[in-house]
């Protein structure tokens, strides 16, 4: 597996992350096998949040990992936190930012987190006070590194104000099929199509000047999880791009999806968020493929996207 050092923060981490958001769903013996195939696999690196079944997918990868003979410090363990789905609130108050640590490591029985994701913007955020929480974690030693997620460029210039640790990583959405991404750069200025609307702030190109990884999630599926787009009959340009590139380099159609992805030269991470080992090796194997540029922008243009 492909890794890479995140400016500022881990070094080797695998291209790949295991996203646990479906791992409550899992007997505490599969959840081991999840784990166990990952790892394997090369794949080093884990993605948890505090609302990822209520906090049962975090409880659920604690008790598998004492299954297994995977050692804490050959992992780098990330979560987030900020949604509070049991008030119907985002919350990036310092209080709920400290509690929900502390929530964190008792339920993954853990002394400390390698990165922690403000997850998605709280509306009343208070830059300040996010400053403080991120000092008192640090300083107790229970978060290593700092980042955010389907974060705007300007809403981290304004927290880059006060926080003093880098903001090394934004989670936010990406896939063959959502590449809204990618679009506007394309169609910048151009009044026939609705792709040339900026909708991010130019957050890729943000990312890429200031050395944040951006990590990308749902890369197979639609829509906001609205399921996948591979084998999906909806879909029939992009399967036919995807089954002939799988085709050629003898991998599945999954891999190439993904493989997409790990293209770009921004030097992403994707997010699975699989709870099939045999689908994650799948996923895996768009670590042996390297796509040409004519080849990348075949599926681009198959995903519905055209050159102005």
């Amino acid at each position: 597996m492909q890794t890479i050092n995140i400016a500022n923060g881990p070094e080797g981490a695998s291209r790949l992350i295991l996203g646990c958001m479906r791992m409550p769903a899992l007997s505490k013996e599969d959840a081991a096998k999840m784990i166990e195939t990952a790892v394997s696999l090369g794949i080093n690196y884990v993605d948890h949040a505090t609302c990822y079944g209520g906090g049962e997918a975090e409880v659920r990868f604690a008790q598998a990992l004492a299954l297994t003979d995977v050692k804490r410090e050959d992992l780098i363990i990330q979560s987030k936190c900020g949604i509070r789905f049991e008030n119907q609130t985002f919350d990036w108050s310092k209080s709920n930012i400290v509690e929900s640590v502390d929530g964190i490591l008792q339920r993954l029985n853990m002394e400390y987190l390698d990165v922690l994701l403000l997850h998605r913007p709280d509306l009343l955020y208070d830059p300040e006070e996010i400053a403080e929480a991120f000092d008192a974690l640090e300083a107790a030693g229970k978060v290593r590194h700092f980042g955010v997620s389907n974060t705007l460029p300007m809403q981290m210039e304004l927290l880059k104000k006060y926080v003093k640790q880098p903001l090394k990583i934004n989670q936010l959405q990406l896939s063959l099929e959502q590449s809204q991404l990618i679009d506007q750069g394309l169609y910048m200025n151009n009044k026939t199509t609705d792709m040339s609307m900026m909708r991010d702030g130019s957050a890729l190109d943000y990312c890429r000047l200031n050395d944040i990884t951006i990590q990308a999630w749902s890369p197979l599926q639609h829509g906001m999880f609205q399921g996948m787009f591979v084998d999906n009959p909806d879909f029939p340009e992009i399967n036919k791009a995807l089954e002939e590139l799988a085709e050629k380099y003898d991998v599945t159609k999954t891999a190439i999806a993904i493989a997409w992805i790990l293209r770009h030269p921004a030097k992403m991470q994707v997010i699975t968020g699989t709870m099939n080992p045999k689908h994650l090796q799948e996923m895996a194997e768009a670590d042996k493929v390297w796509l040409t540029h004519e080849e990348w922008y075949k599926l681009y243009l198959a995903s519905g996207k055209f050159l102005p």
